[in-house]
């Protein structure tokens, strides 16, 4: 009869699935557990759904608990990603997924705060309607909600399908209502600190080169005053005279002798240059106030 063919595989899977529930809790050798579910669940055949099929029953638990442990063999290796392609290789399409599978993928999945990767496979899982009769229904719908909507702000899909679900009463409904409300605030108000955070550095930003600007600005007008007084002053000074007896020194020094007797007009003429130079240099106007 059927179920005396299945007797030998599920055996046969039933001992690989010892094998790699030991070496994932006893030996921690996660890479030779995943090899041990992949060859229990390959002797199983393809998978059915999660709800009882004749004479299949235990084959379906010892898959599942296959994939439960590879799936925490393959967390332990950290790698999560091949996670969901690798349950779904054995089960073929979301729908079929048991509902411990698709609940430990929810939970591994927004752990990693990744659960945009169970976005869709939840939402065919809870479409099916095979599924809404199973007992776990409930439960994962609740988990759907807050480990996968809610984080992504998908408040409006979350409101929908606690409204369009038969599970829930309107007590149930009335409070999952309100976690979705109390969670879309409080996306809200994250959403503005986050605002708020990003703008404050290009305010302080502003600030600083505001600050720069007015202390260049002063430090060109004070330049500017000082250069206009430097230069009144000069202008004040007998250049005509002050040039003069520059060139005179240079005669008298480098193309005259100052020894010689003919020179001797020249130097008298430079002495008294020099002396109506100061004379005008040092004059009341630029002496300092005596002060009494």
């Amino acid at each position: 009869s059927e179920p005396l063919a299945w007797a030998p595989v599920s055996a046969q899977a039933a001992s690989l699935l010892e094998e790699a529930a030991d070496l994932l809790v006893l030996h921690r050798d996660f890479a030779a557990a995943v090899e041990r579910c992949e060859a229990g669940c390959d002797s199983l055949g393809p998978g059915t759904g999660p709800g009882p099929s004749p004479g299949s029953e235990s084959s379906a638990e010892v898959k599942c608990s296959l994939c439960v442990v590879g799936i925490q063999a393959l967390a332990e290796m950290n790698r999560w990603r091949e996670v969901l392609s690798w349950v779904l290789q054995y089960y073929h399409v979301p729908e079929h997924l048991p509902p411990k599978v698709l609940e430990l993928c929810i939970l591994l999945y927004s752990k990693v705060r990744e659960p945009q990767v169970m976005l869709e496979v939840g939402s065919s899982w809870l479409r099916d309607q095979s599924n809404k009769s199973l007992p776990e229904y409930s439960s994962l719908l609740e988990l759907y909600l807050l480990h996968v909507l809610l984080p992504l702000g998908r408040f409006e899909g979350a409101e929908e399908l606690v409204r369009s679900c038969d599970v829930f009463d309107s007590k149930q409904q009335l409070a999952f209502l309100g976690t979705i409300c109390e969670s879309r605030c409080q996306w809200t108000q994250q959403e503005e600190m986050r605002l708020a955070a990003e703008e404050q550095p290009d305010a302080t930003t502003e600030t600083v080169l505001g600050v720069l600007s007015q202390k260049l600005l002063t430090m060109l007008t004070l330049l500017r005053r000082a250069l206009r007084s430097v230069s009144s002053h000069f202008y004040l000074l007998p250049y005509k005279k002050m040039l003069l007896a520059t060139f005179l020194l240079y005669l008298v020094v480098v193309r005259l002798d100052p020894a010689s007797p003919t020179s001797l007009p020249f130097i008298y003429k430079l002495v008294q240059l020099f002396r109506q130079a100061w004379a005008a240099l040092f004059s009341p106007i630029h002496r300092p106030p005596i002060q009494d």
